[in-house]
């Protein structure tokens, strides 16, 4: 090989190594879902890969379910694996941030790298369509009757619909500490159990149970937004009497210990992924409100709402 070839080969391989790592040929990011299949997380991680894909961000995503504990499982085995990895991504959210504090565990999703907040949802409460239970009143009337009656389904021990239900509880005047509450790993679990008449009350964001409504199979009462959802007719719960409003986000970390330049690459990436048409097919197919925010902003907005839900949980007993 002539020198001059050489040299320029060298050039080119230098330069190679300084583009973003989405910009590279063959990469493939690698996607930890703290979740079992099924559930919101899942839901969201998958339609965010193939966004990303379609974006010509990175060539291919791979994917890992790994539930249990509202996400700290996942999360363990992300911050040991991944650790220094600039291709990693885990989903999380409000989900997770309250199942740390209810649990109390050492772990922190602040200590892996903010790249972006994705989606936010409200919780919806539903029934199976064959129960008695109209409306969230009826709910109240048994709650204040006999609190360990109502059986709550719903994600982890910590989850919005479980803060949700401990509002409502001390809202009414029923202790939120007898809220009972069953917990389940994914959003798949949680349906078979509402559809199979084994919970008397579920929660989850409207995506998780929207076809089982539709189809009749399921009968929603409340949500837990502050105004009824657009083409959505559920009532919120404030609007039926009670003054529980919760959101439920949805967001994307990276690697903990990756650099700030392997950081923005990821921003790139992900920012780039939202602006698909497969991303905004995502976004009315579920339901999901773009709730689209990065770096720096996003790192402040999640530790506001750590203390926000800290607060919360707080008040309602769980803490």
């Amino acid at each position: 090989m002539r020198r001059d070839t050489f040299l320029k080969s060298l050039g080119g391989l230098a330069a190679a190594s300084l583009l973003p790592l989405a910009a590279r040929a063959g990469s493939t990011y690698k996607m930890m879902i703290p979740a079992n299949p099924g559930g919101g997380w899942d839901t969201t991680g998958r339609m965010l890969g193939k966004a990303l894909v379609e974006a010509k961000a990175v060539d291919a995503v791979q994917y890992e379910n790994k539930g249990g504990a509202a996400g700290a499982l996942g999360l363990a085995q992300f911050f040991t694996s991944a650790k220094g990895d600039p291709e990693a991504l885990i989903m999380t959210g409000a989900v997770m941030l309250g199942g740390l504090i209810s649990s109390r565990s050492p772990l922190k999703i602040q200590s892996c790298t903010p790249i972006a907040r994705l989606t936010s949802e409200y919780n919806v409460f539903v029934v199976e369509a064959a129960s008695p239970i109209r409306t969230m009143k009826d709910v109240v009337a048994l709650l204040k009757k006999d609190p360990g009656s109502v059986k709550w389904g719903g994600g982890s021990k910590g989850s919005t619909e479980h803060i949700a239900a401990c509002m409502l509880a001390r809202q009414v005047g029923v202790d939120p500490k007898k809220v009972n509450y069953v917990a389940f790993r994914g959003g798949g679990e949680a349906v078979s159990a509402i559809l199979g008449g084994n919970v008397t009350v579920g929660g989850s964001g409207y995506s998780e149970f929207a076809e089982h409504i539709a189809a009749g199979k399921m009968r929603a009462i409340g949500v837990t937004s502050q105004k009824r959802l657009p083409g959505i007719a559920v009532p919120t719960l404030k609007e039926q009497g009670y003054d529980v409003v919760l959101g439920n986000w949805r967001g994307v970390y990276g690697a903990p210990g990756i650099s700030a330049q392997q950081r923005a690459a990821l921003v790139d990436a992900v920012t780039k992924a939202t602006k698909t048409k497969a991303w905004q097919e995502a976004l009315e197919k579920n339901g999901w409100t773009p709730a689209f925010t990065s770096g720096k902003d996003f790192e402040d907005f999640v530790e506001y709402e750590s203390a926000s839900l800290s607060a919360i949980m707080y008040l309602s007993g769980m803490v």
